[in-house]
């Protein structure tokens, strides 16, 4: 590690007010639906991150894990700018969204694997994916909205597999049904589920869409219907844009 004496700085730094009964990471736990034991290594890679944009690597972009706590803290102005900024970091770390455009994902993207690389070089060990997903994941999951939870109920949506196949297991039925040599019904469903099987598989061999999410313990059913990381809600972080946000890295 580069700078050892910064990194316990910034590992000390106490974004909880002990004081408060609501605090910063009950906060950011209840506004991304996450659990709290994920919630809390999504700071300490908050923490990470915050390493190493001071740590001469330039401009560095987070994961949307990351982002998120970087913005909520951002909000909190007397810890981010005096606490941290001034006190912890000696310098002002800015937030850059993007401006968008071709040139800018561009820049983000690369922005991203310099952090992929960085971490390694000065953690030791590479990043966890349910937090810090793959590059083509991290800038592709972006389409989320701020709504409200009592107007609106949230339902899963089904990937194209289990429509597919909702639709089509009714319609093959009733053919081989009205067939002259009708088929069993629990030989057709073995069947089909076996053909489902074979095309998932199939499937999953050619890697999938995206990778990078940390799928912790899904049969075979995740592939149609989803899966689920570690301590939070969905499949994979969340993004708000593409080419979300990056590090001025700069001090003034």
């Amino acid at each position: 590690m580069n700078n050892p004496e910064l990194w316990l700085k910034i590992h000390n730094f106490k974004l909880d007010d002990s004081t408060a009964d609501f605090n910063f990471s009950q906060r950011l736990a209840r506004d991304n639906n996450w659990s709290l034991q994920f919630c809390l290594r999504v700071i300490e890679e908050y923490k990470k991150f915050l390493y190493l944009c001071c740590a001469g690597y330039g401009e560095v972009t987070p994961s949307d894990a990351v982002d998120q706590a970087w913005h909520l803290h951002l909000t909190y102005t007397k810890s981010y700018w005096i606490d941290l900024c001034q006190n912890t970091l000696n310098r002002h770390l800015h937030h850059n969204p993007t401006k968008g455009g071709s040139q800018e994902r561009n820049r983000y993207n690369s922005d991203y694997e310099v952090v992929q690389k960085a971490y390694k070089k000065e953690f030791g060990n590479d990043l966890p994916l349910d937090i810090w997903p793959s590059t083509k994941q991290r800038f592709s999951d972006i389409n989320f909205k701020r709504i409200n939870l009592s107007n609106y109920w949230i339902i899963k949506k089904p990937k194209m597999e289990a429509v597919v196949s909702l639709v089509l297991l009714p319609v093959v039925s009733v053919f081989f049904m009205q067939s002259e040599n009708p088929v069993p019904w629990g030989t057709f469903i073995l069947v089909f589920i076996l053909i489902l099987f074979v095309a998932r598989t199939i499937k999953g061999g050619k890697g999938g869409k995206g990778g990078g999410s940390s799928s912790t313990g899904g049969g075979f059913w995740d592939g149609f219907w989803g899966c689920s990381s570690d301590g939070h809600s969905g499949c994979s972080s969340h993004g708000c844009s593409s080419g979300c946000s990056g590090c001025g890295g700069g001090g003034d």
